[in-house]
């Protein structure tokens, strides 16, 4: 019960912090309204969807990393003494990858107290990366399984992926924010004189923003997936393939204890299950069949 106020807080503040960051920067930009008596200023709307849908997006991945260890509770190892064997192997492991894929920084490397059976890689640059397990996934895979999946989150910060996907939301938020406002205008003022304008409500834009947010999520999803995809091959590289299958694998059998069990669904690197459907278009990781037929395949 407290992590979770504790997360509730921290997410609260954070987005207070943003927007509180967004409305200095409109004000130092001069960006007024945007809606007038004679039309849409395109350009300031244009400047107004931008700040407040890329720098949203850009201020949440300059503060992943230190959110990650708040709101997870991750406690970093120090490279230098780590307190315990299991500590030792882990940052070796990262390190080791970490220089076979060529980083030039080594990430932090932490785990955290959760018997879910998860692992994530964040932060705002591939110099300054964080690599967190749980203390779930310690337990339950053995230290080839380990690595698979340890190669995997390095992988993403090679690719440099989130900065990619921070890159692609801020575009999607951007485009939804404008794309609503342009609609609600025209929507308002149907039929009206063309020398006179109104400015649309703000609940018909906050309805088109559900509307075209849903679109937008999409459009994330379908990148978040060709993204697992090309993070389970740099996995392979750097670990093995035959590291990385099994690492997939034991995250299968996981999920389907989760299932048959009818426990709470285990996050394992973000996955909750194999959706099905229309469904399946909104979800950020492919289902595990496919990725592991996909590297078996590759062999």
């Amino acid at each position: 019960m407290f992590k979770m106020g504790k997360r509730f807080f921290l997410f609260i503040a954070v987005n207070i912090l943003i927007l509180a960051t967004l409305s200095i920067t409109m004000r130092l930009l001069g960006v007024g309204n945007y809606f007038s008596a004679r039309g849409i200023d395109y350009n300031s709307l244009m400047m107004f969807c931008l700040v407040w849908g890329m720098g949203g997006a850009f201020i949440s991945l300059a503060l992943s990393r230190v959110m990650a260890k708040w709101m997870m509770g991750v406690q970093v190892i120090d490279p230098n003494s780590p307190e315990n064997d299991a500590g030792r192997e882990l940052v070796s492991t990262v390190y080791r990858l970490a220089r076979a894929a060529n980083l030039s920084a080594m990430p932090e490397v932490g785990w955290y107290d959760s018997s879910e059976v998860n692992a994530f890689a964040t932060g705002p640059t591939k110099s300054r990366a964080l690599v967190a397990v749980s203390s779930g996934l310690l337990q339950k895979m053995d230290r080839e399984e380990i690595e698979g999946v340890l190669a995997h989150e390095i992988s993403h910060i090679a690719n440099g992926d989130m900065v990619t996907m921070t890159l692609i939301q801020g575009i999607i938020n951007a485009f939804v924010m404008f794309l609503a406002r342009v609609i609600a205008f025209f929507i308002a003022n149907r039929g009206r004189d063309e020398e006179s304008s109104s400015a649309p409500s703000y609940l018909v834009i906050f309805l088109l923003e559900m509307v075209l947010s849903v679109l937008g999520m999409l459009v994330v999803s379908a990148f978040s997936r060709r993204r697992e995809y090309r993070a389970d091959e740099g996995g392979a590289q750097l670990a093995g393939r035959t590291s990385m299958i099994k690492a997939l694998e034991a995250l299968q059998s996981t999920v389907a204890y989760a299932d048959l069990t009818h426990k709470e669904a285990l996050a394992t690197l973000k996955i909750s299950g194999k959706p099905s459907g229309f469904f399946a278009l909104f979800a950020t990781h492919p289902p595990l069949e496919e990725r592991i037929a996909k590297l078996k395949s590759a062999v």
